[in-house]
């Protein structure tokens, strides 16, 4: 392995000697030892690690090579009391995941290693976080990995990071920075299990409104997605994104860093095995731009609006591309896990909410398009079953934040209904499903079957009505299907309810509202709503009509029954010649559905 480094060495105390003048002039200094350490990790990255000497008193000066990555970063740290004599006691730790820079009495740096282009993962501790327990701290050495030897007493000791002790440390911490990199160490260092996902989301649902500048939701799924992900397929790890950041601006509090790029290592040997392997692959990508290998949701989400926009302007018009999508989408939801069990503590609705569908189907769709181009050594079918593996387990973990909430607030599996009072605990609830709502769009990632339909009965019950229809009109309330039949069915004909049933109907999508009318076997029972609905249908069709030339309207179809059948009359009698007995030779619609919008009303109050 080559690699051109620039490090100094005057601090050092060696000096070149011109051998040509035969002399040399001088004091005589006796050479000290250069501080530097080479580390490596089976992860396949390799760090250079130096001291350097410091400019100015009351600074401790140190690099780390990053040859894996093609850069380095100079960190000074800044201390207000320090005897210049202790710089010579930095030491260097290799902890697998993070590189440790160990000051004794004074801080603890964890760089992150693995993923250093974000100093988002670093860890810098200091006073009583910054102690190693049970050293003597002015006397170890670091000669093996993850090892420490403490020279006074000629112990070996092994190092690694605490969980309970980083749990406690998330939740005393005040800074987004603390915040973020301790999440990152235990979700994608000491790996992510149920247990200690539960204490993640307990800590979520307290703090999820004091975290500005990243998302606990979006990376606490993202981070767990990773490290369930990765161990299936080699090289995966370059391809799956660890963190929704794109870049983080936060600044350690009295460090500074600089970054100086590099070129790259050249290994001579070719066919390498192990750690050489992993470490040529990650050269590999330096090269060909990693930041682009990684799937991202910015590439989801130009697909996305792409196929909203041929939804919108193609109508009910389904292209064979769509129709993969969709089949992706049933592959995902049979793997569903809350589905296959019976007894389920979240009310989520096995619902049709096509756009969810669609955007589920796409997901798998993009991400398999996107291993397809970098994993060419692995079978399309086990791409595939990669694809829809990681977006089953994207569900799967919203499911879960749910479920923890669920019982967090003491919330039973009651019987979905609109009709009761909510609760303070419901509240609550709501609110944290619309952060969910929130992280979910800003990845734009699909969310489980029923959400929405949960969510917006959430909404009914736990916001006064202007609240709820400003809601649903910017988007962070959807009606669904289920949604709105349970409405129209569960909730009886109040003044406050009739006001409710009829700002809902005149919100509905055209898709929605023709499927509503079809399937809704009771009427309405509420002559006002009713009325009032078809008035607002016919002011919508006479807008439409009289943009449309007189051969669109010909050939227009009105899919509102009542509207559907007066036309068909007219129509006929119009052929028919004025021979109105020609009239009573049609069949009339099902007298339930002509119950459910027909009132005994004028037409000339339109």
């Amino acid at each position: 392995l080559e690699v051109l480094l620039d490090i100094p060495l005057a601090d050092t105390g060696l000096k070149l000697v011109s051998l040509e003048c035969g002399c040399y002039q001088g004091q005589e200094t006796e050479p000290q030892l250069l501080n530097l350490q080479v580390f490596t990790s089976e992860k396949g990255w390799m760090c250079i690690c130096h001291s350097i000497a410091p400019i100015n008193p009351g600074e401790v000066t140190y690099s780390v090579f990053f040859l894996h990555k093609g850069y380095s970063k100079t960190y000074t740290v800044a201390l207000e009391r320090m005897d210049p004599l202790q710089v010579k006691d930095l030491l260097f730790l290799n902890l697998d995941y993070y590189v440790a820079v160990f000051l004794p009495g004074h801080f603890l740096h964890l760089v992150n290693a693995q993923f250093p282009d974000l100093m988002s993962g670093d860890f810098f501790l200091t006073g009583e976080d910054a102690k190693i327990n049970g050293l003597h701290e002015s006397t170890i050495v670091s000669p093996l990995k993850s090892a420490v030897l403490d020279l006074s007493t000629g112990s070996l000791f092994t190092l690694e990071i605490n969980k309970q002790a980083l749990l406690q440390f998330l939740w005393k911490s005040k800074l987004d920075g603390e915040r973020l990199a301790t999440l990152h160490c235990l979700l994608l260092h000491v790996g992510s299990t149920a247990e200690l996902e539960t204490e993640i989301i307990k800590w979520i649902s307290e703090n999820v409104s004091t975290c500005f500048t990243f998302d606990p939701i979006q990376e606490f799924i993202i981070a767990s997605l990773y490290w369930r992900m990765c161990p299936e397929v080699s090289n995966l790890d370059k391809l799956l994104p660890y963190t929704s950041l794109v870049d983080w601006k936060e600044l350690i509090p009295e460090v500074t860093c600089t970054t100086h790029f590099m070129s790259l290592p050249v290994l001579k040997v070719q066919n390498c095995k192990g750690f050489w392997e992993k470490l040529i692959s990650s050269l590999e990508c330096v090269k060909f731009a990693e930041s682009h290998l990684r799937f991202n949701s910015k590439m989801l989400g130009r697909e996305w609006e792409k196929l909203r926009l041929h939804k919108r302007t193609e109508g009910k018009r389904i292209t064979t591309y769509m129709t993969t999508v969709l089949e992706y989408a049933e592959k995902v939801f049979s793997n569903f896990s809350p589905w296959s069990t019976e007894e389920r503590l979240v009310p989520l609705f096995q619902d049709e909410d096509y756009e969810q569908q669609l955007l589920t189907g796409l997901m798998v769709a993009q991400l398999k398009d996107h291993l397809t181009r970098h994993l060419q050594c692995v079978g399309k079918r086990r791409i595939e079953e990669i694809a829809v593996d990681y977006v089953s387990k994207l569900l799967d973990l919203t499911y879960r934040i749910m479920e923890n909430i669920w019982k967090k607030y003491n919330l039973d599996s009651w019987v979905f209904s609109l009709g009761r009072r909510s609760t303070s605990n419901e509240i609550l609830v709501f609110h944290f499903m619309c952060r969910m709502l929130h992280a979910a769009s800003g990845m734009c990632l699909p969310l489980p079957p029923g959400f929405r339909t949960l969510q917006t009965g959430l909404g009914v019950r736990c916001l006064p009505l202007c609240t709820l229809l400003l809601y649903i009109d910017q988007g962070v309330l959807h009606l669904t299907e289920m949604c709105v039949l349970k409405l129209l069915k569960e909730l009886d004909n109040t003044e406050m309810n009739k006001k409710l049933k009829l700002g809902i109907l005149t919100r509905l999508s055209e898709a929605t509202g023709n499927k509503v009318g079809q399937l809704l076997d009771h009427p309405v029972g509420s002559t006002i709503v009713v009325r009032n609905y078809v008035k607002l249908l016919f002011n919508k069709l006479r807008n439409k009509w009289s943009s449309m030339s007189l051969m669109d309207r010909s050939s227009a179809q009105i899919e509102f029954l009542p509207l559907s059948y007066l036309v068909t009359i007219l129509t006929e009698v119009d052929h028919q010649g004025n021979h109105p007995a020609a009239v009573f030779h049609l069949v009339p619609p099902d007298p339930v559905h002509w119950n459910m919008f027909w009132a005994p009303v004028g037409l000339e109050e339109y």
